[in-house]
């Protein structure tokens, strides 16, 4: 079975492409043995990650099952999810929560 992107958990809003992906593409996207087609949007780099649905400004982004970051703008599905539309919430001392 070849495939384009994996999802690492149902719970995630982004895929990560295993080779390079062509804008217009339908890739074949992996999650476990369930096999699905993205429309993808805009070219993405090997390694990278794009949506896999909509995600609205301010939105958490999901990868692991875990949250790795926040979308700065609305992000169609099958568009490039990166340092343009994400902002990282690891190691920001201002969203430290007081004790």
């Amino acid at each position: 079975m070849v495939i384009d992107a994996i999802l690492l958990h149902p719970t995630d809003n982004v895929a990560t492409a295993v080779q390079d992906l062509q804008a217009g593409q339908a890739a074949a996207v992996r999650l476990e043995r369930e096999l699905r087609r993205i429309a993808v949007n805009e070219a993405i780099p090997y390694g990278h990650k794009f949506t896999v649905r909509p995600v609205r400004r301010g939105e958490e982004i999901l990868k692991y099952g875990e949250v790795i970051g926040r979308a700065t703008a609305d992000i169609e599905a099958g568009c490039h999810a990166h340092v343009q539309n994400i902002e990282s919430l690891r190691g920001r001392g201002d969203l430290r929560k007081e004790a």
